[in-house]
């Protein structure tokens, strides 16, 4: 299977994939702007390649199950597991849905495929890098986390978590995402689930579009069936994710018929720099990828033929090629959800008129996200000359000028330019266009708290980047074990926030306001002034973070988004 374009910048410095020179050798479009080099980081894939598997083993208390139990829910008996840390899981099957085909809630309750017993765990579904073993194409399944102290009446809230991996890798079993910790402390119910990736989820041959979102718009219809019987409210479910995760939310944010559904969201590193696709970029990449397969969009025989390798292949195929097809993609995400008009209808971005809205949101971001990219990609210092050269690559000649005329990204004097030019990643992809989003959703009408994590814990697939090791360091992805609760041998400044952020993640849950007496105040976002929460590190003066480059005159202004460059 052909390895797509990502994978070299991830794992630089792996013999597997080492890039052979420097930024100036690798395979880019100088010519073509906006084909970043800041891509959101892959952990789904990553810890599937063998090289990886050792440090990407978490074992979790789930893991060895010791008793079973038993709930009567609406559409049959739930079977479950106890491990004695204080919940219950149940793993189940909530949808189905025939290969390229909307899928339709489960009707009755259900195993995942390929698990006996309660004890058993979804299989991942398909994507690049992984044993064929590891995933099925009947692969939307979710695992609920339950508390042993809720019943029916309980009437708790109900976080429903969206894996991230560039919508083409991850599972509900990735590391990190045991939810028992995370139900236990805000003594709701977790609910993490799968949903078709890459091709299978977005690249319908017929042009059906946003199947993935649709999956998880099912994921929802199934909680609200079966939380009552575990004691959760069919109406206080609150949607949360972290990377392209928190990019289905945002998805889910501009679809109207989703809204009903849940009542509050939470988007954890959502790269937003990039937009949903607009319908007729959709349309040009999914000809391409009907080229691919061999099949016409009509055959619907030779399309169900099709084994999942040579499916994924063409998915890597076109991956690769996509930038080249249409730069508006870029190389991390281009496959992703389209604002068709008919499901996603708003881009909530600054190219359009915002809607008006009423949901709470919590919008996070962590100090480095561009970090495992760049000092991936760099062995030794960047040059000024390569700091050119990566903003040339990323922003073309245009904005690359406005952005080194600025005070924000200073290289004069510098021997080594990595400083800067991660903060150029994280400021352009990810926490500028997050704080824009922001102000947006407050001017329309909602409520909206920004943060930024100064203490982590660095993920697996992080740690063969020095950098993302270093103490002060926070990269991309190294949130999710905090939230979770499930760092190995957490720091005393580790174990301090993740009991903020599960105190504060309980309130929000429940309130919609994650303020709570004894914690410093945090402050909610207006139309000129985010107040983005320092969470952990230091304590500044003020309790929270510098806008820097993030002011509304310069990114979305003066240097534009890659979602205003190309309007989509």
């Amino acid at each position: 299977m052909v390895a797509f374009a990502l994978v070299p910048l991830l794992l630089a410095g792996s013999p597997l994939f080492a890039l052979a020179a420097p930024l100036e050798g690798l395979t880019t479009t100088a010519s073509v702007k906006g084909v970043p080099i800041f891509p959101p980081i892959n952990s789904g894939i990553l810890c599937q390649l063998p090289i990886f598997q050792a440090i990407c083993a978490v074992v979790s208390k789930s893991s060895a199950p010791k008793t079973g139990v038993q709930v009567t829910t609406a559409i049959g008996v739930a079977q479950g597991v106890s491990d004695g840390s204080g919940a219950h899981r149940f793993p189940v099957k909530y949808a189905s849905a025939a290969r390229w085909a909307a899928s339709t809630v489960s009707t009755k309750w259900s195993f995942p495929t390929g698990a006996t017993n309660a004890s058993g765990l979804p299989l991942a579904c398909p994507q690049p890098l992984v044993d064929p073993s590891s995933y099925t194409e009947d692969c939307l399944s979710m695992i609920l986390y339950v508390p042993t102290t809720l019943k029916a009446g309980s009437n708790v809230p109900t976080l429903m978590w969206i894996h991230g991996g560039s919508f083409i890798a991850g599972s509900a079993t990735a590391p990190g995402l045991d939810g028992s910790n995370l139900a236990i402390a805000t003594n709701s119910i977790v609910a993490v689930i799968q949903y078709r990736l890459g091709a299978l989820g977005f690249m319908a041959p017929s042009g059906a579009t946003n199947l993935a979102v649709k999956d998880t718009i099912n994921a929802m219809n199934f909680l609200a069936k079966v939380v009552p019987a575990f004691g959760g409210a069919s109406n206080k479910i609150t949607l949360a994710g972290q990377s392209s995760g928190a990019g289905m939310i945002r998805a889910l944010l501009a679809t109207p018929s989703a809204s009903s559904l849940f009542q509050s969201a939470i988007l954890q590193s959502d790269p937003m720099n990039y937009g949903f696709l607009n319908a007729s970029t959709q349309v040009t990449l999914q000809s391409t990828f009907n080229d691919l397969t061999g099949c016409s969009a009509t055959n619907t025989a030779c399309l169900n033929k099709l084994s999942l390798d040579s499916i994924v292949d063409a998915q890597v195929t076109l991956g690769n090629e996509a930038p080249f097809i249409d730069p508006s993609t870029g190389f991390a995400e281009p496959i992703r959800p389209v604002r068709d008009g008919s499901l996603i209808t708003s881009p909530l971005d600054l190219t359009a008129a915002f809607p008006s809205v009423n949901k709470p949101i919590l919008l996070s971001n962590v100090k480095n996200e561009a970090g495992t990219t760049i000092y991936g990609m760099f062995d030794g210092d960047a040059s000024s000359s390569s700091f050119t050269q990566a903003c040339q690559e990323s922003l073309g000649d245009d904005r690359t000028a406005l952005v080194q005329t600025s005070p924000f990204y200073n290289i004069t004097g510098l021997a080594d330019t990595r400083v800067p030019l991660e903060l150029l990643g994280t400021d352009y992809q990810w926490r500028c266009p997050t704080w824009s989003l922001a102000r947006s959703w407050v001017g329309k009408g909602g409520k909206a708290f920004v943060g930024v994590y100064y203490t982590g814990a660095t993920y697996p697939a992080n740690n063969g980047v020095a950098f993302c090791l270093e103490s002060g360091s926070v990269c991309h992805q190294d949130d999710i074990e905090i939230v979770f609760g499930t760092v190995p041998s957490p720091s005393t400044a580790q174990a301090a926030l993740t009991k903020e952020m599960q105190t504060r993640y309980k309130a929000f849950l429940t309130t919609g306001n994650p303020n709570v007496a004894g914690l410093t105040p945090w402050t909610a976002a207006t139309m000129t002034d985010v107040h983005a929460h320092q969470l952990g590190g230091t304590p500044s003066p003020s309790g929270e973070v510098p806008v820097g480059a993030c002011d509304p005159s310069f990114w979305g202004s003066a240097v534009q988004y890659d979602y205003q460059v190309y309007g989509i």
